[in-house]
């Protein structure tokens, strides 16, 4: 695995090829341009495109921890950041009973009483790391605040104890579903990465290279049906993930041909509502499946 940056695009891409990552020459040229800029990625898209597993892929690529922040709507500085450990202080406080308040006071602001979150626990990282910080449009608009300082400079500032700045920095990818308007004031700090649905013959490839055991023309099959599916308006496209566990659904069951019905009885694997259900299967109502 590579300690360094890589140096080209290229290597970018076979780089994450070798993690069973296959990115296109967009992502390759982005992940490159970060890591020579020192600035985190925005990577915006559809639901299961693969956003958080190019951070994953980037960690076993750089053989750097993976460190994840989980965004969600209420997410605040004492889970994203840091928080006191109070019944820790407190005991000390009632250890120390007798002794010069102001003694007391520096004791239980000190560093041992302190409990890191995810951004802390990225800047003061002894060995370079990833950050991830995951679906970051689910906050609230004044929670990305937190993300600006660590984003910007690579510090936390921490009144107790002052800036703490990071050892090395990390390698930052925040992902986007879409589902609001992010701030300015973030996308300037950021390189932004659109990733959308494959094509036919890239998720064919990445069929290919993450199920066990299938066949090219299996895999070939499984693209193009997804492909169609995708065609059709529903509720929630069919991810790429679901793609995978669709084609492993299909080796489980024993199927090498997908014809209608194989698709009418396993589309409850592929899509997540059943309306979405309901219209599919009426468009694989005959069997033949030529034209698909």
């Amino acid at each position: 695995m590579h300690q360094t940056p890589l140096s080209t695009p290229g290597e970018v891409s076979d780089a994450l090829k070798s993690v069973d990552y296959l990115s296109d020459p967009t992502i390759s040229q982005t992940v490159f341009l970060a890591e020579r800029l020192g600035k985190p990625v925005l990577v915006e898209g559809p639901a299961g495109v693969g956003k958080t597993e190019l951070a994953k892929a980037l960690a076993k690529v750089h053989n750097r921890r993976l460190i994840r922040l989980q965004c969600y709507e209420g997410l605040d500085e004492a889970k994203a950041l840091y928080e006191w450990n109070y019944k820790k202080q407190l005991l000390r406080i009632q250890a120390d009973q007798g002794a010069d308040w102001q003694d007391i006071e520096n004791n239980i602001f000190g560093e041992s009483f302190l409990l890191a979150r995810p951004l802390l626990e990225a800047i003061t990282a002894t060995e370079p790391v990833v950050l991830l910080i995951d679906e970051v449009d689910r906050v609230e608009v004044e929670t990305e605040a937190l993300l600006l300082e660590v984003l910007s400079d690579f510090q936390v500032s921490i009144p107790e104890l002052g800036t703490i700045q990071a050892a090395s920095e990390p390698i930052v990818i925040l992902t986007s579903n879409n589902t609001r308007e992010l701030s300015e004031a973030l996308k300037r700090r950021c390189l932004f990465l659109h990733i959308g649905y494959p094509t036919i013959d890239r998720e064919k490839e990445i069929i290919l290279a993450r199920v066990e055991g299938i066949t090219d023309h299996l895999a070939d099959q499984v693209a193009r049906v997804v492909r169609s599916v995708r065609g059709h308006q529903l509720r929630k496209p069919p991810s790429v993930s679901e793609t995978l566990d669709w084609a492993r659904t299909l080796i489980e069951l024993g199927i090498s041909e997908v014809d209608a019905a194989a698709v009418r009885d396993t589309l409850n694997v592929l899509l997540k509502y059943q309306t979405d259900i309901e219209t599919v299967r009426a468009s694989y109502a005959s069997p033949d499946l030529d034209d698909r």
